[in-house]
């Protein structure tokens, strides 16, 4: 989830500060039956000249006369949309930094081939939107009760307004496959050919990807994980629970650092609050840290408390993105590169 700050301890606020730290049978298998795909009987038809429609994850159809082609989307998802050959008009959520490079949740896009409607917590220019003319508005939803991640809730009436139908894809408690597995339904909808070599061979990679990692957690059972986050006075410990990511990696083996429930609870059940202080509470091997750009990364820590945990002194520190880009292309390197800290992961906790 993303690191950014609401202005009242609200659901939404709770879940934005959340970010902070964080979230076919071959992949079903790679997980349990929480993760198992429930998005094959999603009503959505591929392009064409036809009617399009597309039964989102609250279970709302978006209808319209053709395949919308004025796409405006948070920018995860234009990102993951760009993998597999659909292309946005606009976005919204962190796309660039402060130097203007492209933000690590824009993935591969072209920031400058997009109309930018907010960069942060809170943006959106709904003049913007409305003269991009769309005819759809997609985003991912951390909660139960359909809130798209990343659209103003006072302005999401005047949004909504505008005309464009929006579909929802949920990444709130479940294991990362389903929510790919979603987002491939929707990419082919619009026009997307998912039986291309690309397509099928980033497949392949995230299978083969998960295999490796279930085969890793198997060989070093004892070794202890933590996901964590940086800010200026908070260092937070994610739970496995709730995330799509940790969800899954769990299922496949990881044997993580979990809070207790009282301690997740100020958090809203996603993550501990620590003072430096006291960023020694957990004991781990590895320790995976929040690589967004409202994270303070690792090599950034002046901390003397954080330089002396075991793990960092050992060098035993790898990025996570608690909002993977929901492609397969994105997604296999994340298995990938938690295997491989695994499989080379001393015991030092």
């Amino acid at each position: 989830m993303p690191n950014v700050r609401a202005p009242r301890p609200t659901r939404r606020g709770i879940l934005a500060a959340a970010g902070a730290l964080g979230l076919g049978a071959a992949l079903a298998a790679c997980g349990d039956d929480k993760g198992k795909d429930s998005g094959s009987d999603s009503k959505a038809t591929a392009a064409s000249s036809g009617p399009w429609s597309f039964k989102d994850d609250r279970g709302q159809t978006a209808k319209a006369d053709k395949a919308p082609s004025g796409i405006v989307a948070f920018v995860g998802v234009a990102a993951a949309l760009h993998d597999y050959g659909v292309e946005v008009k606009g976005v919204f959520g962190p796309t660039k930094t402060k130097d203007g490079k492209a933000d690590v949740q824009a993935g591969d896009l072209d920031i400058g081939k997009v109309t930018i409607l907010g960069n942060e917590w809170g943006q959106f220019n709904i003049e913007k939107y409305a003269a991009l003319a769309p005819d759809l508005l997609v985003s991912t939803m951390f909660d139960d009760a359909g809130t798209l991640w990343y659209v103003p809730e006072e302005s999401k009436k005047k949004i909504l307004a505008v005309g464009a139908p929006s579909v929802g894809i949920s990444v709130y408690d479940r294991q990362m496959a389903e929510p790919l597995q979603r987002m491939l339904e929707l990419a082919r909808s619009l026009g997307a050919d998912i039986t291309s070599a690309k397509v099928t061979q980033a497949k392949k990679r995230f299978e083969d990807a998960a295999a490796r990692l279930r085969a890793a957690t198997k060989a070093k059972p004892g070794i202890k994980v933590l996901a964590g986050s940086a800010s200026q006075d908070v260092f937070y410990v994610s739970g496995s629970n709730l995330s799509i990511d940790l969800e899954y990696f769990k299922a496949l083996g990881v044997n993580f650092v979990e809070p207790s429930a009282s301690a997740l609870k100020a958090g809203g059940g996603w993550f501990e609050n620590l003072s430096w202080e006291n960023v020694d509470k957990y004991k781990a091997d590895v320790i995976m840290m929040d690589n967004r750009s409202s994270a303070i990364q690792p090599a950034d820590i002046t901390e003397a408390t954080w330089k002396k945990l075991p793990a960092v002194k050992a060098g035993q520190v790898i990025a996570r993105n608690p909002e993977p880009i929901l492609s397969y292309d994105k997604c296999a390197p994340l298995l990938e590169d938690l295997a491989k800290a695994i499989e080379n992961a001393k015991k030092v906790s």
